[in-house]
């Protein structure tokens, strides 16, 4: 769960951006929203990739 806790942490960080940006509608905001977003997505993929690794070792253990 540390995981869902670090991903929850920073869609929290956004909040600020995400509120200048679209109430707003500040153009800097929106620049360091795409930033966030990127960064969002990088991490995603991380756990993805996590995920699918596990997933993979459970269905081959390694032969002893």
């Amino acid at each position: 769960m540390d995981r869902y806790k670090q991903i929850r942490d920073l869609v929290e960080s956004f909040e600020k951006d995400f509120a200048k940006f679209y109430k707003k509608g500040s153009k800097a905001a929106g620049i360091r929203l795409r930033k966030d977003m990127q960064i969002l997505r990088t991490f995603a993929k991380e756990i993805r990739n996590e995920v699918q690794q596990i997933n993979t070792e459970k269905e081959n253990p390694p032969e002893q």
